[in-house]
Protein backbone atom coordinates (compact mmCIF):
# COMPACT_ATOMS: atom_id res chain seq x y z
CA UNK A 1 0.00 0.00 0.00
CA UNK A 2 1.21 3.64 -0.32
CA UNK A 3 2.82 3.44 3.47
CA UNK A 4 5.74 1.83 1.15
CA UNK A 5 7.05 5.29 0.43
CA UNK A 6 7.59 5.84 4.43
CA UNK A 7 9.04 2.04 4.46
CA UNK A 8 11.46 2.98 1.68
CA UNK A 9 12.53 6.22 3.13
CA UNK A 10 12.63 6.41 6.95
CA UNK A 11 15.57 4.02 7.25
CA UNK A 12 17.65 5.85 5.17
CA UNK A 13 17.00 9.06 7.49
CA UNK A 14 17.59 7.07 10.65
CA UNK A 15 20.78 5.25 10.03
CA UNK A 16 23.06 8.25 10.58
CA UNK A 17 21.75 8.97 14.04
CA UNK A 18 21.34 4.96 14.80
CA UNK A 19 25.24 4.42 13.98
CA UNK A 20 26.42 7.73 16.18
CA UNK A 21 24.25 6.37 19.26
CA UNK A 22 24.51 2.97 21.25
CA UNK A 23 21.00 2.15 19.80
CA UNK A 24 21.83 -0.85 17.32
CA UNK A 25 18.59 -1.75 15.40
CA UNK A 26 16.89 0.29 12.94
CA UNK A 27 13.40 0.86 13.78
CA UNK A 28 10.93 -1.84 12.97
CA UNK A 29 8.41 -0.22 10.93
CA UNK A 30 5.04 -1.76 10.41
CA UNK A 31 2.73 -0.57 7.39
CA UNK A 32 -0.80 -2.20 6.66
CA UNK A 33 0.87 -5.79 5.71
CA UNK A 34 4.42 -4.88 4.59
CA UNK A 35 5.59 -8.15 5.92
CA UNK A 36 4.01 -9.65 3.11
CA UNK A 37 5.34 -8.22 0.27
CA UNK A 38 2.22 -6.48 -0.15
CA UNK A 39 0.45 -9.83 -1.28
CA UNK A 40 -1.31 -11.24 1.95
CA UNK A 41 -2.99 -14.39 1.75
CA UNK A 42 -6.49 -14.04 1.36
CA UNK A 43 -7.68 -15.77 4.26
CA UNK A 44 -4.72 -13.86 6.47
CA UNK A 45 -6.15 -12.61 10.31
CA UNK A 46 -5.09 -9.99 11.97
CA UNK A 47 -4.16 -12.10 14.78
CA UNK A 48 -1.73 -13.45 12.54
CA UNK A 49 -0.14 -10.31 11.15
CA UNK A 50 0.45 -9.23 14.53
CA UNK A 51 2.62 -12.73 15.73
CA UNK A 52 4.74 -12.24 12.57
CA UNK A 53 5.38 -9.17 13.99
CA UNK A 54 5.89 -10.14 17.56
CA UNK A 55 8.32 -12.77 15.70
CA UNK A 56 10.52 -10.90 14.40
CA UNK A 57 10.83 -8.74 17.36
CA UNK A 58 11.53 -11.54 19.67
CA UNK A 59 14.68 -12.09 17.76
CA UNK A 60 16.44 -8.73 18.33
CA UNK A 61 18.54 -8.63 21.18
CA UNK A 62 17.83 -4.62 21.52
CA UNK A 63 13.81 -3.10 21.93
CA UNK A 64 13.13 -1.74 18.60
CA UNK A 65 11.36 1.43 17.82
CA UNK A 66 7.95 0.49 16.69
CA UNK A 67 6.39 2.94 13.88
CA UNK A 68 3.30 1.79 12.68
CA UNK A 69 0.69 3.02 9.89
CA UNK A 70 -2.86 2.41 9.51
CA UNK A 71 -3.73 -1.09 10.47
CA UNK A 72 0.35 -0.82 11.49
CA UNK A 73 -1.13 1.59 14.28
CA UNK A 74 -3.05 -0.85 15.22
CA UNK A 75 -0.48 -3.12 15.65
CA UNK A 76 2.20 -1.15 17.35
CA UNK A 77 -0.74 -0.63 19.92
CA UNK A 78 -0.86 -4.55 20.59
CA UNK A 79 2.45 -4.90 20.60
CA UNK A 80 3.51 -2.31 22.95
CA UNK A 81 0.82 -3.40 25.22
CA UNK A 82 2.26 -7.45 24.92
CA UNK A 83 5.20 -5.66 26.14
CA UNK A 84 7.43 -5.18 23.34
CA UNK A 85 9.12 -2.17 22.00
CA UNK A 86 11.70 0.55 23.16
CA UNK A 87 9.17 2.80 22.07
CA UNK A 88 6.11 2.69 19.96
CA UNK A 89 4.61 5.59 17.47
CA UNK A 90 1.00 4.82 15.85
CA UNK A 91 0.34 7.00 12.64
CA UNK A 92 -3.09 7.57 11.76
CA UNK A 93 -3.84 4.01 13.54
CA UNK A 94 -6.85 2.14 12.40
CA UNK A 95 -9.06 1.85 15.29
CA UNK A 96 -8.69 -0.44 18.29
CA UNK A 97 -11.18 -2.04 20.70
CA UNK A 98 -13.33 0.21 22.47
CA UNK A 99 -13.07 3.42 20.64
CA UNK A 100 -16.98 3.94 21.66
CA UNK A 101 -18.20 5.89 18.33
CA UNK A 102 -16.36 5.47 15.19
CA UNK A 103 -17.02 8.94 12.86
CA UNK A 104 -19.59 8.21 10.30
CA UNK A 105 -17.22 8.54 7.52
CA UNK A 106 -15.02 6.06 8.60
CA UNK A 107 -17.97 3.74 8.66
CA UNK A 108 -19.34 4.45 5.33
CA UNK A 109 -16.30 4.09 3.92
CA UNK A 110 -15.45 0.31 5.68
CA UNK A 111 -18.98 -0.64 4.38
CA UNK A 112 -18.23 0.32 0.97
CA UNK A 113 -14.72 -1.72 0.59
CA UNK A 114 -16.15 -4.29 2.16
CA UNK A 115 -19.11 -4.75 0.02
CA UNK A 116 -17.44 -4.25 -3.49
CA UNK A 117 -14.67 -6.94 -1.96
CA UNK A 118 -13.79 -9.57 -4.28
CA UNK A 119 -15.76 -12.94 -3.41
CA UNK A 120 -15.56 -11.93 0.06
CA UNK A 121 -11.85 -12.50 0.36
CA UNK A 122 -10.06 -9.30 -0.64
CA UNK A 123 -11.13 -5.68 -0.88
CA UNK A 124 -9.84 -2.56 -1.61
CA UNK A 125 -10.27 0.94 -2.51
CA UNK A 126 -11.63 2.37 -6.31
CA UNK A 127 -9.21 5.23 -7.58
CA UNK A 128 -11.95 7.38 -6.96
CA UNK A 129 -12.55 6.38 -3.24
CA UNK A 130 -9.02 6.89 -2.78
CA UNK A 131 -8.97 10.13 -4.16
CA UNK A 132 -12.11 11.41 -2.13
CA UNK A 133 -10.49 9.89 1.40
CA UNK A 134 -6.76 9.06 1.14
CA UNK A 135 -5.23 11.76 -1.28
CA UNK A 136 -8.05 14.62 -1.00
CA UNK A 137 -4.89 17.31 -1.21
CA UNK A 138 -3.70 15.89 -4.53
CA UNK A 139 -5.15 16.37 -8.34
CA UNK A 140 -7.11 13.87 -9.92
CA UNK A 141 -4.01 13.12 -12.24
CA UNK A 142 -1.67 12.82 -9.06
CA UNK A 143 -3.94 10.53 -7.02
CA UNK A 144 -4.51 8.25 -10.18
CA UNK A 145 -0.74 8.05 -10.08
CA UNK A 146 -0.38 7.18 -6.62
CA UNK A 147 -3.23 4.49 -6.29
CA UNK A 148 -1.45 2.41 -9.51
CA UNK A 149 1.76 2.63 -7.77
CA UNK A 150 0.71 1.83 -3.73
CA UNK A 151 -2.70 0.30 -3.91
CA UNK A 152 -3.27 -3.57 -3.73
CA UNK A 153 -6.14 -5.73 -2.49
CA UNK A 154 -5.85 -6.50 1.49
CA UNK A 155 -7.70 -9.35 3.03
CA UNK A 156 -11.10 -9.10 4.02
CA UNK A 157 -11.25 -10.61 7.23
CA UNK A 158 -8.69 -7.71 8.54
CA UNK A 159 -11.03 -5.10 7.41
CA UNK A 160 -14.08 -7.39 9.11
CA UNK A 161 -12.82 -7.87 12.31
CA UNK A 162 -11.57 -4.17 12.99
CA UNK A 163 -14.79 -2.86 11.99
CA UNK A 164 -16.73 -5.40 14.03
CA UNK A 165 -14.44 -5.52 17.29
CA UNK A 166 -16.37 -3.90 19.35
CA UNK A 167 -19.03 -6.85 18.91
CA UNK A 168 -15.97 -9.84 19.66
CA UNK A 169 -15.10 -10.76 22.90
CA UNK A 170 -11.52 -12.09 21.91
CA UNK A 171 -10.72 -9.62 19.41
CA UNK A 172 -7.18 -9.15 18.16
CA UNK A 173 -7.43 -5.43 18.45
CA UNK A 174 -7.71 -5.08 22.15
CA UNK A 175 -5.15 -3.56 24.49
CA UNK A 176 -5.35 -3.21 28.13
CA UNK A 177 -5.26 0.79 27.99
CA UNK A 178 -4.23 0.74 31.91
CA UNK A 179 -0.86 -1.16 31.61
CA UNK A 180 1.44 0.96 33.63
CA UNK A 181 4.54 -1.24 31.99
CA UNK A 182 4.47 -0.67 28.53
CA UNK A 183 6.89 1.45 26.35
CA UNK A 184 6.42 5.33 25.48
CA UNK A 185 3.85 5.38 22.76
CA UNK A 186 2.73 8.87 20.12
CA UNK A 187 -0.34 8.59 18.52
CA UNK A 188 -0.40 10.68 15.06
CA UNK A 189 -3.26 12.19 13.45
CA UNK A 190 -3.36 14.42 10.36
CA UNK A 191 -5.94 17.12 10.60
CA UNK A 192 -7.44 16.49 6.89
CA UNK A 193 -7.78 13.11 7.07
CA UNK A 194 -10.98 11.65 5.79
CA UNK A 195 -10.03 7.89 6.62
CA UNK A 196 -8.70 8.43 10.13
CA UNK A 197 -9.68 11.94 11.31
CA UNK A 198 -7.89 13.34 14.46
CA UNK A 199 -11.35 12.76 16.44
CA UNK A 200 -10.64 9.12 16.37
CA UNK A 201 -7.04 9.51 17.01
CA UNK A 202 -8.39 11.73 20.06
CA UNK A 203 -10.47 9.04 21.07
CA UNK A 204 -7.78 6.60 20.67
CA UNK A 205 -5.64 8.38 23.00
CA UNK A 206 -8.52 9.71 25.47
CA UNK A 207 -8.56 5.75 26.43
CA UNK A 208 -4.61 5.43 27.73
CA UNK A 209 -5.68 8.61 30.30
CA UNK A 210 -5.82 6.00 33.21
CA UNK A 211 -2.02 4.41 32.31
CA UNK A 212 0.89 5.92 34.04
CA UNK A 213 2.64 4.96 31.21
CA UNK A 214 3.60 7.96 29.00
CA UNK A 215 1.01 8.45 25.80
CA UNK A 216 1.27 11.66 23.89
CA UNK A 217 -0.91 12.98 20.68
CA UNK A 218 0.69 14.79 17.77
CA UNK A 219 -1.94 16.81 15.46
CA UNK A 220 -0.20 17.48 11.62
CA UNK A 221 -3.30 20.15 10.77
CA UNK A 222 -2.64 20.46 6.91
CA UNK A 223 -2.07 16.00 6.54
CA UNK A 224 -4.38 13.74 4.94
CA UNK A 225 -4.92 10.13 5.24
CA UNK A 226 -1.56 9.69 2.68
CA UNK A 227 0.32 11.80 5.07
CA UNK A 228 3.93 9.55 4.33
CA UNK A 229 3.64 10.31 0.52
CA UNK A 230 2.22 13.94 0.77
CA UNK A 231 4.84 16.48 0.05
CA UNK A 232 6.66 17.88 3.23
CA UNK A 233 6.60 13.93 5.16
CA UNK A 234 9.87 14.67 5.76
CA UNK A 235 8.42 17.09 8.86
CA UNK A 236 6.38 14.18 10.07
CA UNK A 237 9.67 11.56 9.29
CA UNK A 238 11.57 14.26 11.27
CA UNK A 239 9.14 14.74 14.43
CA UNK A 240 8.13 11.01 15.28
CA UNK A 241 12.02 10.13 14.82
CA UNK A 242 13.06 12.57 17.25
CA UNK A 243 10.14 12.01 19.97
CA UNK A 244 10.80 8.06 19.57
CA UNK A 245 14.58 8.48 19.93
CA UNK A 246 14.66 10.70 22.93
CA UNK A 247 12.15 8.28 24.77
CA UNK A 248 13.60 4.88 24.06
CA UNK A 249 14.71 2.75 26.92
CA UNK A 250 18.34 2.49 27.32
CA UNK A 251 19.07 4.89 24.51
CA UNK A 252 21.71 7.22 25.16
CA UNK A 253 19.59 9.82 22.62
CA UNK A 254 18.11 13.35 23.59
CA UNK A 255 15.72 15.68 22.07
CA UNK A 256 14.23 18.67 22.25
CA UNK A 257 11.82 20.43 20.53
CA UNK A 258 13.04 23.21 18.51
CA UNK A 259 9.67 24.22 16.35
CA UNK A 260 6.09 23.23 16.36
CA UNK A 261 6.67 19.92 13.78
CA UNK A 262 10.51 19.06 14.16
CA UNK A 263 12.80 17.73 17.05
CA UNK A 264 16.35 18.41 17.49
CA UNK A 265 17.94 14.97 18.45
CA UNK A 266 21.68 14.93 19.94
CA UNK A 267 23.89 12.38 21.59
CA UNK A 268 24.17 12.98 25.41
CA UNK A 269 27.55 13.88 27.02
Amino acid sequence: MKAQVFVQKLPRILRPVVRKSAYRHDPLLITSLAAFNFRPPVRLELIQVVDHYEQIIAELETPPLIIGYGFGGLMVQVLLDRGWGAAGVAIASAPVKGIARLPLSVLKLAFSVISKSHSNKTASLTAEQFHRAFTNSLTETESLDAFKRYVVPAPYRVLLQTAFANFTSDSASTVNFQNDARAPLLLVAGGQDRVVPSSLVKANFELYRESKAETDYKEFRDRTHFILGQDGWEKVADYVLGWALGRANGSKLTAASNQTDSWSVQLST
